[in-house]
């Protein structure tokens, strides 16, 4: 239930520093991730697959948190008459892309401890914090889920690309001052 029958004209700082954070953080951990997978097995490729999955166990719970701070504080809406400009399929892309990254932030690194899991090797967050399996080891059950996993990563980072280029598209085309919304610092 969002907080006031009233839309704001930006976002709120918490949804500001939560979008940004969560932003970064994937953005760095694709990199992470597609650069990890072509190691050849060392003890740098086992760091950097225990570094991947303490990050996504972080961005799930940033995930959350930046869903809850949604359902409970109202976003801005679109301008009135960006709105009446914007044709119909932009309508569409527009919530379409950002529900669709709303699922992936949550799919993709459930998949990847599911995957985890499966595989036979447990999550222990920052070494020292040992997770519960999401699954029982079965590595049948882990070449399943693997792929999922890595398109899920992949279907997200297109997503954010498309993201970025609709805020930029907004900013140096239309110049319709859209990014400020959710830029920090600006009033």
């Amino acid at each position: 239930m969002p907080s006031s029958n009233i839309s704001p004209k930006r976002y709120s700082g918490v949804a500001i520093v939560l979008h940004w954070l969560l932003g970064l953080a994937l953005i760095g951990l694709f990199i992470v991730g597609v650069y990890m997978t072509d190691l050849p097995f060392s003890p740098q490729r086992l760091k950097l697959y225990n570094w991947h999955k303490w990050a996504g166990v972080t961005i799930l719970t940033l995930s959350l948190l930046r869903l809850l701070w949604r359902l409970t504080h109202r976003p801005p809406a679109l301008p009135d008459a960006m709105a009446a400009a914007m044709p119909r399929w932009q309508h569409w892309a527009h919530h379409g892309t950002h529900h669709a990254l709303y699922v992936l932030f949550f799919a993709v690194p459930l998949l990847g401890w599911a995957y985890s899991s499966a595989a036979g090797f447990p999550i222990v967050l920052f070494g020292v914090l040992p997770l519960p399996d999401f699954v029982s080891a079965d590595k049948a059950l882990a070449e399943l889920i693997k792929p999922w996993h890595k398109f899920s990563a992949f279907g997200m980072a297109a997503l954010v690309l498309l993201h970025v280029a609709a805020a930029l598209k907004h900013q140096l085309i239309d110049r319709d001052g859209l990014l400020l919304r959710m830029l920090p610092g600006r009033r």
